[in-house]
C-alpha cells in the first residue's frame, strides 16, 4: 500500500489542460509531423491523422486522464485502486510500474538529443553556422557525436533543468512550469513563422505540405497517420494517469483532452510552415528525424539574413519542447516512489534522476563510438515505440474499457453528457484496441519498408 496517499492538485482547468499540452508538443512534432505530411500525401495523410487522432488515440488518453482522476495518485497506485474497486486482482497494478519504467527508457535517449538541442541553440548564437556550407554543418554534426565529454555535459545541463522544475512539486514545480512554458511556445512559434513567410519559399512549403498527392498516400501512410496519433498525445507511458490525478474536481475531462489535442496538431503544423520554407528556399531536400533539426535547420538558417539570431529561437523552442515531454515522463516514476517509499519527492527525483542520466550516458557512449555500447539508441527507441508504448495502451485500453466498473468511469466524467461517454466507450472498447494491435504487428514487420 502506498505510504503518502496525496501529491498534489492542479490550481485550475487551464493549468491541467496546458500541462497535458506542454507533454504532447516534444521533439516528434519538430521533426517528424509536418515530413510525414509532405511525404504522404499532404492533405490525405492530414485527414487521415486528424480522424485517427481524434477518434482512436483521444479516447485512450481520455481513459488514462478518467483512471488517475479516480486514483489520484501514481499510475501504480491508479491501475491497483481501481482494480480493487472494480473486485480485480491487484495485478492490474503492474501495468501503472510497465508505464514509469517505458517513460526512464525514452528519457534515456531522449536527453541526450534534448542536449544536441542545447548545444545547437548556443552555437547557433556564437554564429558557428553563419554562412555554413552543408560539409561543414555535417563536420560539426559529426563532431558533437564524436565527443562523449561535450554531449555528457549538455544532455547534465537538459536534465538539471528537469529535475529542477519536477522537484518543486505539484504547483509551484510542473504547474508554474507550464503556465511559463506554453504561452512561450506559442510566441517563439509565432515569431519563427514570421520569419519564414518574410525568408523562405513559402509557395514551395505550401506544395509540400498540403497539395494533394494521391499517389503518395498508401496504406502504409494510413498506418504512419495512425501511429503518430497514439505517440504525439504520449499514451502509454502514464503521463495521462499522472496528470488526471493532480486535476481539479469537476473537470470536463472529456473536452479537455480534446483541447489538447487540437492545441497539438496545430503546433506540429506550425512547426512544418516555420521549417521547410527555409529548408526549400535553400534547395536542401527535405528529411526525417535528426538530420531535419540538426543538419538541414543549421544550414537553412546559418545562410540566412539574422540566421543565427532566429536558428538559436528556434533551437531554444527545441529545447523548451522538449523539456515540456521530459517533467512529465519523469512524473510518473517519482509519483511511485513518493508513494511507494519513505522518500521525499527531492530525494525521489534524485533517485530517478540518476537512473535516466546513467542510461543516457551509455546511449552517449553508444554514439560516440564507445567499445561495448553500439546500437543501444536505436534498440531503446524500437523497444519503446515497436513494443512498450502500444502495449501500455492497449493495457489501458482493456483495463478501462472492459475491467473497470462502468460507474467508477461515469463519476469521473459526470461533466461529459450520456451521448458523448457512450460514443467515448464504444470508441475506446472496440475501435482503439483494434488500431493498437494492427499499428503494433505492423511496427514489428521484419519486412517493413
Amino acid at each position: 500500500m502506498p505510504l503518502n496517499m496525496s501529491l498534489g492538485r492542479w490550481r485550475s482547468r487551464t493549468t491541467f489542460v496546458f500541462a497535458l499540452a506542454a507533454s504532447a508538443v516534444g521533439l516528434g512534432n519538430l521533426w517528424r509531423f509536418a515530413y510525414l505530411v509532405g511525404d504522404n500525401g499532404g492533405a490525405p495523410f492530414l485527414i487521415a491523422y486528424v480522424v485517427c487522432l481524434f477518434i482512436l488515440a483521444v479516447p485512450v488518453l481520455i481513459a488514462e486522464t478518467a483512471l488517475g482522476s479516480h486514483g489520484r495518485g501514481s499510475p501504480v497506485m491508479a491501475f491497483g485502486l481501481a482494480a480493487r474497486r472494480s473486485l480485480l486482482g491487484n495485478a492490474w497494478s503492474f501495468w501503472g510500474g510497465l508505464a514509469c519504467l517505458t517513460g526512464v527508457l525514452i528519457l534515456g535517449y531522449y536527453i541526450v538529443v534534448a542536449g544536441w538541442g542545447l548545444h545547437y541553440a548556443w552555437s547557433m548564437h556564437s554564429g558557428d553556422f553563419a554562412a555554413a556550407s552543408a560539409r561543414q554543418v555535417s563536420i560539426h554534426y559529426d563532431d558533437l557525436l564524436g565527443s562523449l565529454p561535450d554531449m555528457l555535459a549538455w544532455q547534465t545541463g537538459f536534465l538539471g533543468l528537469a529535475l529542477l522544475i519536477v522537484a518543486g512539486g505539484v504547483r509551484r514545480g510542473l504547474g508554474l512550469f507550464v503556465w511559463l512554458l506554453v504561452p512561450s511556445l506559442v510566441v517563439l512559434m509565432w515569431l519563427l513563422i514570421d520569419f519564414a513567410l518574410e525568408n523562405g519559399d513559402v509557395s514551395a512549403a505550401g506544395r509540400f505540405l498540403f497539395s494533394v498527392q494521391w499517389l503518395d498516400f498508401t496504406s502504409e501512410s494510413v498506418l504512419l497517420a495512425l501511429g503518430h496519433a497514439f505517440y504525439t498525445l504520449s499514451v502509454g507511458v502514464g503521463i495521462g494517469v499522472a496528470f488526471g490525478a493532480y486535476a481539479p474536481d469537476r473537470v470536463p475531462l472529456g473536452r479537455s483532452i480534446l483541447a489538447v489535442a487540437i492545441f497539438d496538431t496545430a503546433i506540429a503544423m506550425a512547426a512544418g510552415i516555420a521549417i521547410f520554407p527555409l529548408v526549400l528556399v535553400n534547395h536542401v531536400e527535405p528529411t526525417l528525424g535528426p538530420g531535419l533539426l540538426f543538419l538541414s535547420v543549421p544550414y537553412a538558417f546559418g545562410n540566412l539574413p539574422q540566421g543565427e539570431i532566429y536558428g538559436a529561437l528556434f533551437f531554444l523552442l527545441t529545447v523548451l519542447a522538449a523539456l515540456g515531454s521530459a517533467v512529465a515522463l519523469l512524473e510518473p516514476g517519482i509519483g511511485s516512489l513518493v508513494q511507494y517509499t519513505r522518500l521525499r519527492r527531492v530525494p525521489a527525483t534524485l533517485l530517478v534522476g540518476v537512473l535516466v542520466w546513467l542510461l543516457g550516458a551509455a546511449v552517449a557512449a553508444s554514439l560516440s563510438g564507445r567499445p561495448g555500447f553500439g546500437g543501444l539508441f536505436p534498440w531503446l527507441d524500437r523497444v519503446t515505440a515497436n513494443f512498450l508504448l502500444p502495449l501500455g495502451a492497449l493495457a489501458v485500453a482493456v483495463f478501462v474499457g472492459w475491467r473497470m466498473r462502468e460507474t467508477l468511469l461515469r463519476r469521473e466524467m459526470y461533466r461529459e453528457s450520456e451521448g458523448f461517454f457512450q460514443v467515448w466507450l464504444l470508441l475506446l472498447r472496440f475501435v482503439a484496441p483494434l488500431a493498437i494491435l494492427v499499428v503494433w504487428f505492423w511496427s514489428i514487420m521484419p519486412d517493413r519498408p
